[in-house]
Parts: C-alpha cells; sequence; structure tokens
C-alpha cells in the first residue's frame, strides 16, 4: 500500500456554506489558486447545479486551474451530474464528487426510501457520471452512523460500478477515533474488492474529533483526506488542513506517511482565506493561530531562548512565517518591495509591483516605517479591488466629539462625475455611511461591523469588514487605511461595487434573453 496520503481540500465548496456572505466568482478563484500552489491534488469548488452562480464559479475555476484536480459536487441524481460535467469540460483534469444517504435515520427518514433503492441510486449515479470521466468518487453520506452490513454492500457495489474514490464520511461528527478507525478496518477486512479504490475520509468536527478520527483512519488504511482550510464548514466545522499537514510531516516518524503539500504556503493560504471568508482564526489554533509560536512562560521563554526545540516542535518557517530584519521606508526602491514579495513566497505575476510600490510609498508617507504585515495587506486589498470601481472615493471629512454631533463630508466619483453629500449621523462612520447611500441611491443594511488591526502599535492599518445586506442578499465588504473612517468608507463601496456590477449583470443576461425571444 501506498504511504501518500491525498489531500482533498473542500474550502471552496463545504467550507464556503458556513459563510454568512458568498464568494464573488472572483474571490473563489484566488482561493483555488492559492490552494494550487499549497499543492493540494483535489480541489472542490461547488456545487453546479444549486444556482448559476456557483455553476459559473465552478467553470471558471476549472478554466483555470492546471496543477490539481477540480472536483465538483452532485446528488445521485443525473440532472446534478450533468450540470457537474458541464461545468468541468473545461478543465486540465477533473473528478465528479457523488454523494447518497446510506445511514438508516437518513435512508427512511430524509429520503424516505429502502436501503435497496439507495443501493441502485448510488450504481446508478457512478454509471452515469462515468460518461464524463473516469475519475468518479462516491460518498455514503452519514457513513459513521450507517449499519457496517449496509455500508460494506454500499462500497462494494459503488467500486463494482467504476468508483475510483470511496468516501466515508462522519457527517455529523458523532464518532470517535477507535470507532471511526474500526469501521475503515472492517470495510478493508470485508470488501473483497477495496484494493480497486482509494478510501477516503471526510470528518466534521461537531464532538472536535474531526483531525484526529481522520488521522486514526490513515493509519488504517484511507488514503485520502477531505478537509478545509482553518476547518471552517457547517456548524462546527471540518478536518482542519492544516493540522492534518502537520501532523502527517512532524509525525513521519510514527505514521510513516506524506503528501505532496507545500508546507510553507499555510500561513499565507490559511490567512487569505480568514480574511475572503470574513472568519477570523482564533488566536490559539493550533499551526496558523496568532499564539502558535507564543511562550508567555518564563521557563518556557528561557528554554526557547537556549534551545529552539525544547518547546517547539514545528518552526514558524516550515509553515511560512518569515521574520523581517529589513528596515523599509519610502526612500525603499521597488527592487526592496520586490525582494519581500519573494521571501514572503509571493510570485510576481500575482501582484502588479507597480500598483503596490504606489500604495507603499502613500502608506511609508504616513507611517514613516512598513513591515511586513503591512505590505501583506497592501498586496491583498490590491487583489480584491483590482476591478475598476465605478463608485470611488474622492474626498472624506467628519467632524465628531463628545458633545458635538457627528457630522460627514464625502466626495465620490461616479464613472466620470463628482457627486458631494453632507449628513449627520450616530457617531462619525453612520454619517459617513448616509453621505455614500445617498449619492449612490444605494440602501444598503449593516449587518456586521468589524474593526481590527492589521500590525501592531497605534499606527497600524486598520482593517473594517461589513456582512451587509441589499434586497435579501448578503455581501462582504472590506476597507484598509491608516484612518479607520476611511477604512469604514472603502468597505461599504466595496459592498456598493458588488451590489452594482451584480446588477449590471443582471441588466445584461435580462438583455440577451429579451434579444433570444424576439429573435425567436
Amino acid at each position: 500500500m501506498s504511504n501518500r496520503v491525498i489531500i482533498f481540500d473542500t474550502t471552496l465548496r463545504d467550507g464556503e456554506q458556513a459563510l454568512a456572505a458568498s464568494l464573488t466568482v472572483k474571490e473563489k478563484l484566488q482561493i483555488a489558486q492559492a490552494l494550487e500552489r499549497l499543492g493540494v491534488d483535489v480541489m472542490e469548488v461547488g456545487f453546479p447545479v444549486s444556482s448559476p452562480g456557483d455553476f459559473q464559479s465552478v467553470q471558471t475555476i476549472a478554466r483555470h486551474i492546471k496543477n490539481s484536480r477540480v472536483c465538483a459536487l452532485a446528488r445521485a441524481l443525473p440532472k446534478d451530474i450533468d450540470a457537474a460535467g458541464e461545468a468541468l469540460r473545461v478543465a486540465e483534469a477533473f473528478r465528479i464528487h457523488t454523494f447518497i444517504s446510506t445511514s438508516s435515520i437518513h435512508v427512511e427518514s430524509k429520503l424516505k426510501k429502502r436501503f435497496e433503492d439507495v443501493l441502485e441510486m448510488g450504481v446508478g449515479a457512478i454509471k452515469h457520471a462515468l460518461r464524463y470521466t473516469d475519475d468518479v468518487e462516491f460518498s455514503c453520506e452519514d457513513a459513521g452512523r450507517t449499519p457496517i452490513d449496509n455500508l460494506c454492500r454500499m462500497v462494494e457495489a459503488a467500486i463494482k460500478a467504476g468508483a475510483r474514490t470511496i468516501n466515508i464520511p462522519d457527517t455529523v461528527g458523532y464518532t470517535v477515533p477507535t470507532e471511526f478507525s474500526g469501521i475503515i478496518q472492517t470495510l478493508f477486512n470485508r470488501v473483497p474488492n477495496i484494493d480497486q479504490a482509494i478510501i477516503s475520509v471526510h470528518c466534521h468536527d461537531d464532538l472536535g474529533l474531526s483531525v484526529a478520527n481522520s488521522i486514526g483512519a490513515v493509519q488504517m488504511g484511507a488514503r485520502q483526506i477531505e478537509c478545509t482550510i482553518n476547518g471552517i464548514g457547517e456548524r462546527a466545522g471540518n478536518c482542519s488542513l492544516e493540522e492534518v499537514a502537520m501532523i502527517l510531516k512532524t509525525r513521519a516518524d510514527i505514521l510513516g506517511l506524506e503528501t505532496g503539500l507545500r508546507h510553507n504556503e499555510l500561513h499565507r493560504t490559511s490567512t487569505l482565506v480568514s480574511q475572503l471568508c470574513n472568519m477570523p482564526v482564533q488566536p490559539n489554533k493550533a499551526i496558523v493561530g496568532a499564539n502558535a509560536f507564543s511562550h508567555s512562560s518564563g521557563i518556557h521563554q528561557d528554554g526557547v531562548l537556549k534551545a529552539k526545540n525544547t518547546y517547539e516542535i514545528i518552526t514558524p518557517e516550515s509553515i511560512g512565517l518569515t521574520q523581517n530584519n529589513l528596515n523599509m521606508t519610502s526612500r525603499s526602491g521597488r527592487h526592496v518591495i520586490k525582494h519581500r514579495m519573494e521571501q514572503m513566497g509571493y510570485d510576481e505575476s500575482s501582484y502588479s509591483l507597480d500598483d503596490l510600490y504606489a500604495k507603499f510609498l502613500t502608506l511609508a508617507d504616513k507611517k514613516g516605517q512598513v513591515f511586513d504585515y503591512d505590505l501583506e495587506a497592501l498586496a491583498f486589498f490590491s487583489q480584491i479591488h483590482e476591478e475598476p470601481e465605478h463608485f470611488k472615493l474622492e474626498y472624506l471629512g467628519v467632524q465628531s466629539g463628545s458633545s458635538v454631533l457627528a457630522t460627514a463630508s464625502v466626495k465620490l466619483k461616479v464613472g466620470d462625475e463628482v457627486i458631494s453629500e453632507a449628513a449627520t449621523g450616530n457617531g462619525p462612520v453612520d454619517a459617513v455611511y448616509q453621505c455614500i447611500n445617498r449619492i449612490t441611491g444605494y440602501e444598503i443594511r449593516i449587518d456586521k461591523y468589524a474593526l481590527k488591526a492589521k500590525g501592531e502599535g497605534e499606527d497600524a492599518l486598520g482593517q473594517v469588514d461589513i456582512v451587509a445586506e441589499y434586497k435579501g442578499r448578503k455581501f462582504h465588504g472590506m476597507g484598509l487605511a491608516t484612518d479607520i473612517i476611511e477604512s469604514s468608507a472603502h468597505a461599504l463601496l466595496h459592498v456598493i461595487n458588488s451590489v452594482w456590477r451584480a446588477d449590471q449583470v443582471a441588466e445584461q443576461m435580462e438583455r440577451n434573453n429579451k434579444i433570444k425571444t424576439e429573435t425567436v
């Protein structure tokens, strides 16, 4: 049996289901490209039949990703499988992942069928998917609570039908490691054609055991782990990719297993997913949390100063955390910025050096000294604002105080026109938002507002994240500046520009449909 564990990332499918606001196609592509750099073997990027938007995002990612296999999810229904196959056709290499529930509670209560019917549907779905690709994965949903005899029958039938990968999910995070490992071991002992497929596991974290269950499963012979960056996912989340990756690497002496991941991309990928998904990483999160390499105990600090491996079993550098000893100021040239970006793992093709350098100089003039985290933040925000802004901030002024009514004056460039507005509000941010809503004509409701420092000290950049609602749809907006009022304005404009672009697309589709109707 091979010692190579396949890493199947489902951040863009299972992970995205947990988000308050859906990711845009562009944001999904950014994450997919980060996963490709990280070296994941397979990335599950959506559920094409669920919506035209999901179909488009799967198709876009399939067109751009070259070094990882792109996968889409489909229920055991012909229309689902057809949608997945059509969306994935443009990919260099792709997989269709089809599934059906196998536990008694799901079969009887959700599907209202007999197990024999489910068995037949699963086999039929696999055969249908094989019309599009020979790489078909089949999942026994809620396998952790499925009677073992039924599970063995389903797995055997699925392999016989042609599925290359059989996934055993602990869908509700119910099992404990000895129990889940036992299920995998039983499958290897009782399913006669088990050697003709890769056994995969997909564990949820409802009891905090997803990583332990996944590691136990590969010890029993499973060779694919399904996981997400930062463990994001429905309810309590999924198995954390970065934790699995570093367990397999750090304890290779015990486990004897390996992956094809580039571990020095872990921190960067974690940060990107956290920012785009608006899901902060808890400080004490293993591997990528802010405190993962912090030592506050005097005894621990003394030990680390004498020899790092006294209390550190992995190094910050191994996951891509670099130390900056270079002083960057407004006198630093382009070559310095390019060098620091290379040191942090950014390929020159992933950002515009001219645009980044211009933003760097503006920030350096305000702050004096610029750090790596500032540079990363500038690069990130340059990427999310690459598309031309229909509504652009030209000027912002506020007056506020403990006994003064907050007032704001805002100028926006709207297309080729500059429009001004003034307003009062319940605080400076509210006053600014009143101005922006009046100028743009969009009544945006703010559901969540969060402010965090990007860096250290009183001159740190301030990042504002908002979740906003417009006509029943949720949007995520981000803003970055040394001034938190300006950051707030940029965050709302990020949302409004997204809404405006969505409206333009909808109007164009309506015009196209009208032309088609008139032609017919």
